[in-house]
């Protein structure tokens, strides 16, 4: 696997992928989820009509339910167009979707106004991965972190909080009013940083978010997360990022720990 090390040894700052690279998004969603369903069953207050479809539901539902959820973002992070669009947060297109979702299931009416509202912010509540703290805070000790993901900022202070994840700089999508992987994002960072791109490095669980970066002139860490990456193994694009990313962490390493012992290496 790539291990430039050399290419890395002018980077100052390392900006954060957050949902999926720092923090597990697919465990805690599913465990609101299924905490809040189950309180539904066991309640009195579900109609016959909404209960029996809850009851028919199973767990290969629910993981497809809010695969959909996730999907849902990037698709409208990908389609937003900062030229023709308003801004819209993260926080207001996750309640959004969540209600579209709802609805398309046939489980309107299973929350109340209140309790979408809740739930459509458990993305402030994610559980960072295990490695994720004290490689952070090793990484932190070395080199300015700063969080750069298309979530809100109120978001990822939550989740900087909530997870123990001490970031020195809070970008967000929000920042520059686009989404990545518009350039902007990205040199809006290195910019706000007062930095070159080269002396930046995006860490990141999603190659084509480390693909918008690179071409941008930012250093690239890979770090492999179960179920995250969209390219194929078997793709071509994926064995040719072997070729441009500088530092790779398998998933049987231990994420930013091994990212912080790698680059420990090289200084």
């Amino acid at each position: 696997m790539p291990s430039k090390i050399s290419s890395l040894a002018s980077v100052k700052a390392l900006l954060f992928d957050v949902f999926g690279t720092v923090v597990d998004w697919r465990s805690s969603v599913t465990d609101e989820i299924s905490l809040r369903t189950f309180r539904k069953l066991s309640s009195d207050g579900l109609v016959p009509a909404l209960k029996t479809r809850l009851e028919g539901l199973g767990q290969p539902d629910w993981d497809r339910f809010i695969q959909e959820w996730r999907d849902s973002y990037i698709a409208f992070t990908r389609r937003f167009d900062p030229k023709t669009d308003a801004w819209k947060s993260v926080d207001q297109h996750h309640r959004d979707s969540l209600v579209e979702l709802l609805e398309k299931w046939d489980l309107k009416g299973l929350f109340t106004e209140a309790e979408i509202e809740s739930l459509s912010l458990v993305w402030h509540r994610l559980s960072p991965w295990p490695d994720s703290p004290d490689g952070l805070a090793a990484l932190s000790r070395r080199y300015t972190t700063g969080t750069l993901s298309n979530g809100n900022a109120s978001l990822l202070r939550d989740l900087s909080d909530f997870g123990n994840l001490p970031f020195h700089e809070i970008f967000s999508a929000e920042t520059f009013k686009v989404y990545k992987p518009d350039p902007a994002t990205y040199l809006g960072a290195v910019r706000a940083l007062g930095l070159q791109p080269e002396e930046v490095a995006l860490v990141a669980t999603h190659l084509g978010d480390l693909h918008a970066a690179r071409g941008c002139g930012l250093r690239t860490i890979y770090v492999e997360r179960d179920g995250e990456e969209a390219w194929g193994r078997e793709e071509e694009r994926y064995e040719e990022a072997k070729t441009w990313v500088d530092l790779w962490v398998t998933e049987a390493e231990s994420g930013l720990l091994a990212v912080a012992e790698k680059l420990s290496g090289s200084e």
